[in-house]
């Protein structure tokens, strides 16, 4: 599926929530991992503000795309976030949203 580039140039950007490992399977415990470059992915809260709106997203990162620390209302810096829309069926019944992924994750200074 295709993604789309989000340009936060002009936002102001700040953690919402602390990164938490993200799940592949949550029953066993299975770690989600990036089929690219093999590492662990985390979920961090993000509050994206910008032309007078905010909205809070949970975006998905590589564990190496983040310095250990990251605390709600730090404002950070986000590098290549893109979107994707998805659609799958879970127990006959079809779901759908939008994702969302960055390379990197990274305070100011």
């Amino acid at each position: 599926m295709p993604s789309f580039k989000i340009d936060t140039s002009t936002a102001v950007v700040f953690v919402a929530t602390a990164p938490t490992p993200k799940l592949a399977n949550a029953k066993t415990g299975e770690r989600a991992m990036d089929r690219e470059t093999g590492a662990a992915l985390s979920t961090v809260g993000l509050l994206v503000s910008d032309e007078g709106e905010g909205n809070l997203y949970q975006v998905t990162v590589p564990e190496t795309g983040y310095p250990e620390g990251l605390t709600p209302g730090m404002p950070v810096r986000v590098t290549g976030l893109k979107a994707r829309d998805w659609e799958n069926t879970f127990n006959g019944e079809k779901r759908h949203g939008i994702s969302f992924r960055a390379i990197a994750i990274t305070p100011m200074a």
